[in-house]
């Protein structure tokens, strides 16, 4: 089995290339949304989703809102134990949160997470002595935290109940229930091949040396709890009637959300949509599309104009205060008012070539 899946992938490879195998399996995922989409909502009645949103409960929305800040300040930690992971362990805590909040709000809403919250993380990182390649390597460890989070829930949901990824892939659920199988098998491999030793992979200076065996625990606890806040926070947007298992619509949501991710679709707009209404069919669709409008004002674009703000002040802070702000004398490296980060020259002491926060 295993030499069938490395020829596939060698075939692939050489022949067609993950990058169009990507590009491919993005722009169907697209072209099957917009479709699915386009029948649900051909019949919808604008009235009855703005009674909808009328008629959602003040409580549910704040307590909403409650767990998206809460999922969003665990994403802070996907960036700090990456640089813990990596050896950066001069850079606070408070940068980290800086760096995983704004690039992850980035990530959200433009599309291409891998460039545009790269692109957020290096701004504020080489302000800290952090070169670009630190910066790949931070965002190699926190996807890494990302997809054990999502395998373990997958997993775990599925195999408890496998109906509810049925909504989703149309598989039967004894077929669902032994990916699940497959999915842990492969997840507990992976614990088991760090537990035992330190485990390198990469290069020259593009090496990464993996958490071990006990930290690798806290990757997935961490994304758990990522993915458990979001999850929450859909389910109290979602109509009361008829009722509907926690642990049935976090499998649904952790689907959904891991196509909208394939997709590459800013915000997962239309794909995350669709899958949601598709896999919750039994809801009166006006009041499902008018939990997730809901879903997307609290975790898209409310944190978005947040993290806009936030980089817009920063940056006019540092272009007026100049890099003589926030010192800090454990720190490297000098800012900059425009460059964000300048080496730091042979020969001056400690205290004239810090950062600025």
């Amino acid at each position: 089995m295993l030499k069938a899946l490395r020829a596939v992938a060698r075939f692939l490879n050489d022949r067609i290339g993950w990058n169009r195998v990507g590009f491919l399996v993005s722009v169907t995922i697209i072209i099957i949304a917009a479709v699915v989409l386009y029948r649900m909502l051909a019949d919808i009645d604008i009235e009855e989703v703005l009674a909808a949103l009328k008629g959602t409960k003040v409580r549910d929305v704040l307590l909403a809102g409650l767990f998206v800040a809460c999922g969003y300040f665990t994403l802070t930690f996907y960036d700090l134990f990456a640089l813990r992971t990596i050896g950066k362990t001069h850079v606070p805590y408070r940068i980290a949160a800086l760096a995983g909040f704004t690039s992850y709000s980035f990530g959200h809403n433009v599309g291409a997470t891998v460039f545009t919250g790269g692109a957020v993380r290096f701004r504020i990182y080489s302000a800290w002595g952090l070169t670009a390649i630190d910066v790949a390597k931070i965002c190699f460890v926190a996807g890494l935290t990302f997809w054990l989070g999502n395998a373990t829930v997958l997993g775990l949901g599925v195999a408890f109940e496998p109906s509810a990824a049925s909504a989703i892939d149309q598989f039967p659920p004894a077929v669902n229930r032994v990916l699940a199988l497959v999915i842990l098998t492969v997840l507990g491999s992976y614990i088991v091949w760090v537990w035992r030793k330190p485990r390198v992979i990469g290069s020259a200076e593009w090496q990464i040396k993996l958490p071990n065996g006990e930290l690798t625990l806290v990757q997935i606890a961490i994304g758990i709890l990522d993915l458990g806040f979001c999850a929450l926070a859909m389910y109290m947007l979602v109509p009361d009637e008829p009722h509907i298992a926690f642990v049935t619509l976090a499998i649904i949501f952790v689907a959904a959300t891991l196509l909208g991710f394939a997709s590459h679709m800013p915000g997962s707009l239309g794909v995350f949509d669709a899958a949601m209404l598709v896999a919750l069919w039994q809801f009166d669709k006006e009041g499902v599309l008018a939990g997730l409008l809901l879903f997307r004002l609290l975790y898209y674009v409310i944190p978005f104009a947040v993290a806009l703000s936030i980089l817009g002040l920063r940056e006019a802070w540092v272009d007026i205060a100049g890099p003589g702000v926030a010192r800090d004398v454990t720190m490297p490296a000098i800012v900059g008012p425009r460059t964000g980060c300048e080496p730091a020259t042979k020969g001056r002491k400690p205290a004239d070539r810090l950062p600025s926060a």
